[in-house]
């Protein structure tokens, strides 16, 4: 999951696979270091890191096999993935990078890209807060679209008693926590030597790339940056934007991102076979 998110974030995703399709599918979510349940170190974080924390949990539950796993990453835990593929790439069958980056450049300007920077360790009210990371997370559409998923006006207002739900929990969200994890994905920097390795070990066939166009976060020239630097469309990656979408696209796009993962699953299991 991405920066300062709860595992709870796959909440949807938990039910539509591994409740909804238990027989089919066994689904691991988990919080990063510096986050949630799991410990919060006072040490430097990195991808890399944190990819190593993700396959001493996979060697503990014995999920070792060839081409077992179906690894989905968004935004900082797409780059953790790409970590984890570079370590492990004869164990992944299938990986999704959603809206993620091999490293964060600079596509909108040098004075906005600073403000966006600052802004994310300026103290501010709740309501100040929230506003900016709905902006910034999700498409004016989707917050404004009634909520329909429970009782709140707005998809919108959900998010927010969500957001300020987990930022009461004092001992699973810090500060410290998030900076650390910000660290982390902002020093993010895969080259294009080392996507290109990622894709030949891996193969190309079996990775991936899912943005939003209007993502305010993780901008879409990052995606296509991904997609180029491991050999493109015309080698076997898959590119996809979904257009008029932010950020959260597990949120904001649920059956349309559950389709193209069933997709991809069931392609690369058909390749485990053959």
């Amino acid at each position: 999951m991405g920066l300062g998110a709860f595992k709870t974030a796959w909440q949807r995703q938990t039910k539509d696979f591994g409740h909804d399709q238990a027989s089919k599918y066994t689904s691991l979510v988990f919080d990063n270091r510096g986050i949630g349940e799991s410990d919060k170190p006072f040490s430097r974080y990195s991808s890399s890191e944190m990819a190593k924390d993700t396959v001493e949990l996979l060697d503990h539950l014995g999920w070792t096999g060839k081409r077992q796993l179906h690894v989905i990453g968004i935004s900082m835990g797409g780059m953790i993935a790409q970590e984890l593929a570079l370590l492990i790439p004869e164990r992944i069958a299938s990986l999704s990078l959603i809206s993620t980056a091999a490293r964060l450049v600079n596509t909108v300007g040098f004075m906005e890209n600073l403000r966006n920077r600052i802004n994310l360790f300026i103290p501010k009210s709740p309501d100040v807060q929230l506003a900016e990371v709905k902006t910034r997370l999700f498409s004016p559409t989707w917050l404004n679209n009634p909520d329909t998923e429970g009782t709140f006006p707005t998809n919108g207002d959900r998010f927010a008693a969500q957001e300020l739900k987990k930022r009461q929990d004092t001992e699973g969200f810090t500060g410290k926590g998030f900076v650390l994890q910000a660290i982390a994905a902002g020093w993010h920097h895969k080259s294009a030597e080392q996507l290109g390795n990622l894709a030949d070990r891996v193969g190309r066939e079996r990775i991936q790339v899912v943005h939003g166009d209007v993502d305010r976060m993780i901008t879409v020239p990052h995606a296509e940056v991904l997609v180029r630097e491991m050999g493109g469309e015309e080698r076997g990656v898959t590119r996809i934007v979904i257009r008029g979408r932010g950020h959260v696209l597990p949120m904001e796009e649920r059956k349309e991102f559950m389709r193209l993962v069933e997709d991809m699953v069931d392609k690369t299991e058909k390749l485990n076979q053959s």
